[in-house]
């Protein structure tokens, strides 16, 4: 039953966040009369003792004592005798662990934003390299229309904004006090609540101590958000896995992203971007474990909370290694700029740049829409791209065609023509760049 019921083996990573709040509790005690002086002095100096010996692997821990709360409590009563049972006054398991699973989750939000706001930074510096590079863009992975290859970074940027927003909106909701709601129903003794809460740094205390034990609404939307960021890596992985493929080579990923084959020489796997992509369906797993724990309980402490954490850690820690690795793999990108903007020639991917010419020249757009479909069956029947059709059979279909068609014809032409905000045109991804940085900018001067 010890080994079963033990969660040491994988909650003594709060140690931390367990050894704050009891110095903040322990500070609230004294403040109110309920601890003298001399015994929270004592408790102090015990715990950043402990603290010393974990961080040195000195500390002993042991499944006899179950988790993380009795290792440090009994830890402390050693080494300074019964002011340490003292500690426990006022507060219960259920409130100490709601406490410090919203102190490690806060400061892990904290870490993952720093990630993602780095990780913004190279998106934009590549986007604004390459601004003017033409790559074809695709729908049901088909030709469409011609892109800048900026102007797709930024798309990806724009993922990783809205996720960064979301960690931060979740952060508000974790930032919750719910230490002195006890096991459940308060406590008898005169605690200040709001001291405790400001200590610790939260920005306010809870509202029901029922709800305060039992809740786990923050790890699930903090699992949420990071199972959608995870998507958006692995959509991402997907795109360079298939760019760097043989077939396209818009890409080369670099060797140290990469692995070879065990019997194939010639193979250059793209295992990193694979391995992120995987790492994904790890993550939404662990967000549907989460969630099924929490399904069928009432309130208000149930011990299927223990099974909280594992999956919580490894979130964090999938993510912010997928994010690491993502972040240094961007840069070293070889992007194969004649590649891209000859895939982007083929395809047709202008004929829609020529139907809205003709609609500019008064034609209706469906009759534009026809007349264009009759140029591409005879641009692939005779082998030509649309660029290359003299005006005089261009204007057998297209009777209201001038020499100026040309101008759009082009990959060159069709980008330069979507200069408007959120258009792939090299100018506004420049500016869209320049945007940004003004974002991230302004960004880490409020978190500094």
């Amino acid at each position: 039953m010890e080994k079963f019921s033990a969660s040491i083996g994988f909650d003594n990573r709060l140690y931390q966040q367990d050894i704050a709040g009891s110095i903040a509790h322990a500070r609230m005690l004294y403040t109110q009369g309920i601890l003298s002086r001399k015994d929270f002095s004592d408790i102090e100096a015990g715990l950043l003792e402990i603290r010393t010996e974990i961080e040195n692997g000195e500390f002993d821990w042991t499944d006899a004592l179950e988790d993380v709360h009795m290792n440090i409590e009994q830890g402390l009563t050693d080494k300074i005798g019964e002011a340490g049972k003292k500690l426990h006054t006022g507060r219960s398991r259920n409130d100490q662990i709601a406490t410090d699973m919203r102190l490690y989750l806060r400061d892990e939000v904290d870490q993952i934003c720093t990630m993602l706001t780095n990780l913004q930074h190279v998106l934009v510096d590549v986007a604004e390299q390459e601004a003017s590079t033409l790559l074809p863009g695709f729908t049901h992975m088909q030709t469409a229309q011609p892109v800048t290859l900026g102007h797709h970074i930024l798309a990806w940027n724009e993922m990783f904004q809205r996720d960064y927003e979301r960690f931060q909106d979740c952060r508000k909701r974790i930032n919750v006090c719910p230490l002195g709601s006890a096991a459940l129903a308060g406590t008898s003794y005169p605690i200040d609540r709001k001291m405790t809460g400001d200590e610790l740094g939260f920005d306010s205390v809870s509202a029901n101590s029922l709800d305060a034990v039992s809740d786990r609404d923050f790890l699930v939307e903090f699992a949420a958000h990071a199972s959608l960021m995870m998507v958006h890596l692995s959509r991402i992985c997907e795109e360079l896995v298939w760019w760097s493929s043989e077939a396209y080579s818009f890409l080369d990923l670099g060797d140290g992203f990469c692995t070879g084959s065990s019997i194939m020489p010639q193979k250059k796997n793209p295992d990193i971007a694979e391995l992120i992509r995987g790492k994904c369906g790890r993550v939404n797993g662990s967000l549907v474990s989460i969630l099924m724990l929490m399904k069928g309980q009432p309130l208000a402490y149930n011990r299927d909370n223990q099974e909280d954490k594992e999956p919580v850690f490894d979130i964090v820690d999938t993510v912010r290694m997928c994010l690491d690795v993502f972040t240094q793999l961007v840069p070293v990108i070889t992007f194969h700029r004649d590649k891209m903007e000859a895939a982007a020639a083929k395809g047709y991917a202008t004929a829609t740049d020529l139907a809205d010419y003709l609609v500019m020249k008064n034609v209706p757009f469906r009759d534009a829409h026809e007349a264009v479909g009759k140029v591409v069956g005879y641009a692939v029947e005779q082998e030509l791209s649309l660029s290359d059709i003299d005006l005089e059979q261009l204007q057998v279909f297209c009777p209201a065609a001038e020499q100026d068609v040309y101008e759009i014809l082009s990959i060159q032409g069709s980008v330069r023509s979507r200069d408007h905000v959120g258009g792939t045109a090299p100018g506004r991804v420049r500016q869209a760049v320049v945007e940004a940085r003004k974002f991230l900018h302004a960004r880490k001067t409020k978190a500094g």
